[in-house]
């Protein structure tokens, strides 16, 4: 199969995707925009709950991810019941999660608040723990639409997920301002209006669902078959908590980068903050691609094609390039990306030299992620969450260290050990085997993909 293809084909699979990952970032924007009227208890409220929200995403990839790999993998063999075994899979975990999070949450709101806004105990509590009262229990919706998503993307289709995110945020859009002023419910409003938000998109993905040609045509196939729930669960469990993983690590240690940054100054810690936000729309595109080629990679993989290293090289040429294009962007225009983001004074000037000493970091971060999702395709996401975890835990170690030279400190501590993060993938990469020509048994399938590290068979494309 030609590398233009699998160009082709991951670009139509990433774009979708990187539109559907920027509109979830704009949810937060936009009620923190509207409830910026109440005041700066109301902006920190919104502002811890929606950074509490993005740790939860990483509790429910475990599902979307993996269901998304496993259904890829099950299109690609041509094996119905595979594909329900991983639909019900992803179902059974977001059963089993989503009371726990959603009724814990709610019994547990007010040291939950105390907790996220580091002990506080100002006007922003009882208006956090308002939030929470609403949006804890909503959460089964943003898990459920997640699940959704990652059945969807598994089946091919990155555009109905990037349609209900903006049918989600729309919604938002209109409601913020009937809830949070019309109806005068503040805070809780911004709640309400983000759970109604994503209530309809969720009922319009579940109709997605069920019109599916893929999924419909699976159903079909093996209407009688039934395996055990909690065979597919931990099916699911086990192919997308390494994912899970990876993402929590990272999250956690942004969160963490703040209080050595807190150690420069107040003027750093603001325009790290800003500077991080910005950077998130070249972030997304990184993530975007990583998606494709996980998408791509187990569809080849479960059609017996092993095309990790032609993907590979595809999609650190399509990432390496959007990287590249975000260093150039930075050191141009610096300046005046913060100043976009609302920064003025002295917060300008630090951002601006953050961001244009972030590039070198930034190109090799867009490598890493995307050829991460040859191996979340391919079964090795273990290894890849290991490789992560030890380089956050060595970018703070070194940030720590570095961080007397100020914010060009950091970005130097993080491209150091983002470098690598990079050559313990590449290592890996190099193990991947070169595509042969043969037919293979599922077992011998289900092997290769297992071990990312060995050669798998070569068929033909389902």
């Amino acid at each position: 199969m030609g590398a233009a293809e699998h160009r082709r084909t991951l670009v139509s699979l990433a774009y979708p995707v990187y539109f559907e990952l920027l509109a979830g970032v704009a949810a937060g924007i936009i009620n923190m925009v509207w409830v910026a009227r109440l005041g700066g208890s109301a902006v920190a409220a919104v502002a811890v709950a929606t950074n509490l929200e993005n740790l939860l995403l990483g509790v429910i990839l475990v599902a979307g991810s993996g269901t998304t790999v496993l259904v890829a993998r099950a299109r690609g063999a041509g094996d119905s019941a595979a594909m329900r075994s991983a639909v019900r899979g992803g179902w059974v975990l977001w059963a089993g999660v989503t009371p726990l999070v959603a009724i814990g949450g709610y019994l547990g709101r007010e040291p939950l608040a105390h907790l996220v806004l580091g002990g506080g105990s100002g006007d922003s509590l009882p208006l956090t723990t308002g939030y929470f009262a609403i949006a804890l229990p909503g959460i089964g919706v943003f898990f459920a639409t997640n699940v959704v998503d990652g059945i969807l993307k598994g089946t091919g289709d990155t555009r109905t997920p990037m349609k209900l995110a903006i049918l989600a945020n729309g919604l938002i859009l209109g409601l913020d301002p009937l809830f949070i002023l019309g109806f005068d419910l503040g805070v809780r409003g911004a709640a309400i209006a983000t759970v109604l938000g994503r209530t309809a998109a969720l009922i319009c993905g579940l109709a997605a669902l069920h019109r599916n040609g893929v999924l419909r045509q699976a159903a079909q196939a093996a209407p009688n078959r039934a395996g055990s729930l909690s065979a597919d669960a931990g099916r699911t469990a086990a192919t997308g908590l390494p994912m899970s993983a990876d993402f929590v690590a990272r999250m956690a240690g942004a969160l963490a980068l703040v209080a050595i940054v807190a150690r420069i100054g107040v003027s750093e810690v603001a325009a790290y903050g800003i500077a991080t936000k910005a950077m998130y729309v070249a972030t997304m595109a990184f993530y975007a691609v990583r998606q494709a080629a996980a998408i791509r990679t187990a569809h080849l993989l479960g059609a017996g094609r092993d095309e990790r290293r032609d993907i590979g090289r595809q999609a650190l040429l399509l990432a390496g390039s959007l990287g590249f294009t975000a260093l150039l962007i930075l050191l141009a225009a610096g300046p005046t990306i913060m100043r976009a983001f609302g920064s003025e004074g002295e917060v300008v000037g630090a951002g601006a030299l953050y961001l244009r000493c972030l590039g070198p970091y930034l190109v090799l971060l867009a490598c890493f992620i995307a050829l991460g999702g040859v191996f979340e395709g391919s079964g090795g996401s273990a290894a890849l969450a290991r490789i992560t975890v030890c380089g956050v835990a060595l970018q703070l170690a070194l940030a720590f260290s570095l961080s007397g030279s100020g914010l060009p400190g950091i970005c130097l501590a993080m491209a150091l050990a983002m470098a690598l993060q990079c050559a313990a993938i590449a290592k890996l990469y190099g193990r991947t085997g070169h595509p042969t020509v043969t037919h293979c048994d599922n077992s011998r399938l289900k092997t290769a993909v297992a071990k990312p590290d060995s050669p798998s068979p070569d068929n033909r494309l389902a």
